[in-house]
This record gives structure tokens, sequence and C-alpha cells, in this order.
């Protein structure tokens, strides 16, 4: 079976909170787009020595991006233990992903993988796990995973898990991606972001015209991202001078998109050396 785990933006992005346990809670907009990941399942007849070790019932490999952790540290295969442990009839299985969207890009490829997977296993295996089931599961592998159950535009609060569906209609639009060779780590996004309640939640903002985006639909993370890759800055400053109606960050990044209207055809040479790609939402 073959599944194709897609990725996300963030329409917007306020960390509002520091938190004890030391993560942020934050507010944002996840709205799903076309690139994809492709994920294949294979059932195999016993258990095979694998790169994870003998004690393994998973064979992991990978193509296309490179994957910079471990297989054991992958969210396919921790998708596919967690399950085991719950559900021990799921037979032994061959994994092979390959992977279209960068890791550290802000676009949640990997929190992708790992849902889909959740809901791979499920749906191939019969194993009658319901949406909420799913969803608890997806947060145990991350924050961004319980969106990609949904995988649907959700307003997103506390660490992204609390998901409420919104009416984001874009259809008058296209989405240009541009995703420089940059690799953006998490934490280092997140070590000097400037924690701040928002004058206006991206909630409201959003049901606002496109055309207002711009003045008030903040990324957060953008400050220290641009700041330490000024590339990355430049690649937003050229897609507003390409006609962009707004443009933005994604996530912790270095994905930047430009939203433009559907008939324009804006000159983007400047991203001839960059992955550049045109979206449409899922």
């Amino acid at each position: 079976m073959i599944v194709f785990p897609n990725c996300k933006i963030n329409l917007g992005l306020n960390i509002i909170h520091k938190r004890s346990d030391g993560y942020h809670d934050l507010e944002t907009v996840f709205y799903p787009v076309s690139l994809c990941d492709a994920l294949e399942v294979v059932e195999v007849a016993a258990p095979h020595q694998s790169n994870l070790g003998n004690d393994s019932s998973a064979q992991f490999s990978t193509s296309g991006e490179t994957i910079d952790s471990t297989a054991e540290e992958n969210l396919c295969i921790k998708a596919y233990n967690q399950l085991k442990n719950k559900f021990p009839q799921i037979p032994p299985v061959r994994m092979h992903l390959h992977k279209s969207v960068a890791p550290g890009s802000g676009l949640g490829g990997g929190s992708a993988d790992g849902a889909f997977t959740l809901r791979l296993l499920n749906d191939k295996f019969q194993l009658g796990l319901t949406i909420e089931q799913l969803l608890d599961h997806a947060l145990q592998l991350g924050s961004d995973c319980p969106f990609f159950i949904v995988n649907k535009p959700c307003f997103a609060t506390g660490r992204g898990e609390f998901l409420e569906r919104v009416q984001v209609d874009l259809s008058m639009y296209k989405i240009i991606l541009v995703l420089p060779p940059i690799h953006v780590r998490t934490a280092e996004a997140f070590s000097s972001v400037k924690v701040a309640q928002p004058s206006e939640s991206i909630k409201k903002i959003i049901r606002q015209p496109v055309e207002e985006w711009a003045h008030k639909l903040k990324n957060d993370f953008e400050y220290s991202v641009l700041t330490t890759y000024p590339e990355i800055g430049n690649i937003k400053d050229r897609l507003y001078k390409a006609g962009a109606i707004y443009s933005s960050l994604s996530g912790t990044g270095s994905a930047v998109y430009g939203i433009f209207r559907r008939d324009d055809t804006p000159d983007l040479t400047f991203g001839l050396k960059y992955f550049l790609k045109e979206l449409i939402s899922k």
C-alpha cells in the first residue's frame, strides 16, 4: 500500500506563552498543500534482519531528500512500533519513504509521514481505530502530527495539538513555494523567539481579505530566522517584488511562500537556483 503524505504551510504563527514544561503555547493556522512524500508499506512473511536490529519487525529505507536522523528516530518507525505494541497481530513490514519535503523547511514533512503511517496501518490491517484514537496516537509522536490526521485547514493552539476547523478560501489564488537549501533546526529557531500576546488573533485575521494579511498576519520566527539567514529574507522580499499579495516564512523555516492572484504570471527567475513549486490546497 502506498500513501502520499502532504505538507502544510502556516498562515501566521504567534508564540504567546512559554510554559513551565519548556514548551511554548502558540496559535497558527495549518493549511495543507500538495507537495508530498511517498510512503510504501509492504507486509513481509517473517521478521527480517534490518538496520533497526534483531528485535524490530520493520525494515526501513529512504530515498530522495537526506534525512538527518537514525531509523529509530524516524516517526514512521515510531508510529509502527506504537501501534505494534497495542496490536501485536500487526505483521512485520517493509517500509520505504521517498522524501520530497525537505527536513528543516517548516513544512511539517516528518510529522505528516508519522501521521500517514498511523492512517495507513489502521486501514491496511483493519485495526478499527477511530479518528479520536488516531489523534491520540499522533500526539504521542509530536505536536504537529494530529493536524495531518485531520488534514484540513485548522486553527491550532496549545503546542499545536488543539485543532479547530476553519474556512480559508484561497481558490482565487495560487501559492508559490520557494525552498532554499537551508536546514533551520527547530531548537535554533525557538532560542531567540520573542514571546508576546498578539493584538489580534490569527483566527480573526484569516477571515479578512487576503489583501489585508501583509499588514496583520505575522510569523514570530521571522525576526530570528531571517536575521540568522539573510538569504531567506531576500527570498521573501523578492516574492513581494514579483507581485505576491502575501508572503511568509512557513513554521520555523526555511521555506518561504507567496500568495499570488491566480491569473498573475510573476517573474520568478530569481528562484531558478532554488526548489520552486506552485502549490494547490489539499
